[in-house]
């Protein structure tokens, strides 16, 4: 067999550099913006302790739907009875459905399946033979097949829920591309309401079954449950996909890194919670909120009626709660980051999320101690337009 040639990629390429707009906001108040769509313009937030503020201060509503707001996308991605848009403290009593799913004890319990499936899609790898794109035969599936067996999706329909994250998951470069997106939301929608009823005559033990037995109880309603399907279901993919993407693409250009990770594998976790704040993981920013009242933000005042965007990856590098925040420092001492958010509306599954990561990056490291890229930097293809950053692909060998 021929040995493939050295190759050295960047270890920070364009695709992972920190937005320099961002960098530059972080020196000032609040400003105003303007987005690419939607309408008017809005207050960016940027300062970790501002973005707290906003973010848990319940002064700023998220109770958005109908409204003309400015945003990233043609489309709205979520669906109109999404968490997303609901204000506690009815977000408390939808969101309590499906935390238990997410709570400590259960990501635990799960933790040997997860490895188990990590190990199998690593065997499926290696016997692929170098070079083999590790995102396709591992970072992309184990997502995929965790979120399919928690929430009850068929093996058979786990590559149809995947293609419709990537499709609505996107900025939409031109109206017949938001269309599609809305579609796909049409589409996911059906989907999830015909796997409800079949759980309902046919109850199994996943997270479907559970929402299913608490719309039954008078806990939440039909569309609240399609709407909490689809955020878990199209999310729990892509975000760990594009997330994890980029830490395995920070191993294979940081030796130093790589080689304290195998020699320190107890080191992992941190090295995850470091490279979540670090890793520059979406374009943008995220749902807006509203101003009920007049706030004082950051020294300027938010008026009543006023947008107000947050950027959680902006705050991960404020100089005044990370020290040399450029730097990769798993040693790092300080703050919480905030990659999955902060307050009443953070992501309700990062527990699951920290532990795919940790199982995949400890098994690369401890299966594949000579794993390097397998092409050079050019041929990697990056995520255009969707909203989160990530290697469509990495070539590696062993």
């Amino acid at each position: 067999m021929a040995q493939c040639p050295l190759y050295d990629l960047p270890a920070d390429p364009p695709e992972l550099e920190f937005d320099p707009f961002l960098r530059a906001a972080l020196e000032s108040p609040p400003s105003r913006i303007r987005l690419p769509h939607g309408e008017g313009d809005c207050w960016l937030v940027t300062r970790y302790d501002d973005v707290r503020f906003v973010t848990s201060d319940p002064r700023f509503s998220r109770d958005i739907v109908g409204r003309p707001t400015p945003r990233m996308t043609r489309h709205l991605i979520p669906l109109d009875r999404a968490v997303s848009f609901v204000d506690p403290p009815e977000h408390a009593r939808v969101r309590s459905v499906v935390a238990p799913v997410f709570g400590s004890g259960a990501v635990e319990r799960l933790r040997p399946r997860v490895r188990a499936l990590v190990a199998e899609l690593v065997d499926g790898m290696l016997a692929a033979g170098p070079p083999a794109d590790v995102v396709r035969y591992v970072v992309s599936p184990l997502p995929l097949a965790v979120v399919g067996e928690l929430l009850g999706v068929p093996p058979e329909d786990r590559t149809q829920v995947r293609d419709w994250a990537s499709t609505l998951l996107t900025r939409a470069s031109d109206d017949a591309a938001a269309e599609r997106a809305q579609q796909v939301k049409a589409a996911a929608r059906q989907y999830f309401r015909e796997l409800a009823e079949l759980r309902r005559s046919r109850p199994a033990r996943d997270l479907m079954t559970r929402m299913v037995e608490e719309v039954d109880a008078g806990r939440i309603d039909e569309e609240e449950l399609l709407a909490l399907a689809t955020l878990i279901g199209l999310n729990g993919w892509h975000a760990v996909r594009n997330n994890v993407s980029n830490m395995v693409y920070l191993l294979l250009t940081r030796p130093e890194l790589r080689e304290r990770l195998r020699a320190e594998p107890e080191s992992v976790p941190r090295a995850v919670e470091e490279l979540l704040r670090w890793i520059p993981h979406k374009h943008g920013v995220g749902q807006p909120r509203i101003a009920i009242e007049d706030v004082e933000v950051g020294g300027v005042l938010v008026r009543r009626g006023e947008v107000v965007q947050v950027s959680y990856v902006a705050a991960g590098r404020d100089p005044s709660r990370f020290p040399d925040p450029d730097t990769v420092d798993i040693d790092r001492q300080g703050p919480p980051h905030l990659a999955f958010g902060h307050g009443p509306h953070h992501c309700v599954a990062p527990l699951l999320a920290r532990m795919e990561a940790e199982e995949l990056l400890s098994a690369l490291l401890r299966r594949l101690p000579g794993l390097r890229p397998a092409v050079p930097a050019e041929e990697i293809a990056w995520q255009g337009s969707v909203l989160i950053r990530g290697p469509v692909g990495l070539p590696v060998t062993w």
